[in-house]
């Protein structure tokens, strides 16, 4: 069985036992999350929400927040000595699935 949850604005496809990186999201490490925006339940018989399944949930443990990978933005303009860096790195929640309620 497998479900297509929207998490903080995407959509991710899961399992019961995968794992899946989403944007942060509030919460203790360990903690348990229910993902209440199910889009659809797939599995022998395939249910479709409008927009979302009614009753359906995922429940999910955090594992960890992590750093994402850097992304260095270099600007310049040209014969004007004019440069700047800038760097970022992305945080990620990780997690879970431990369960899906059709």
């Amino acid at each position: 069985m497998y479900a297509v949850v929207e998490v903080l604005g995407k959509q991710y496809r899961v399992q019961e036992g995968s794992k899946m990186v989403v944007d942060l999201m509030e919460g203790e490490k360990e903690s348990e999350v229910t993902l209440d925006r199910v889009l659809m339940i797939g599995g022998e018989a395939v249910r479709i929400g409008a927009p979302v399944v009614e009753g359906a949930k995922v429940t999910a443990k955090i594992v960890d927040h992590v750093l994402g990978d850097k992304v260095v933005v270099f600007k310049h303009k040209r014969r004007k000595a004019e440069r700047t860096t800038q760097g970022h790195r992305q945080k990620y929640t990780v997690l879970t699935v431990t369960g899906i309620v059709a």
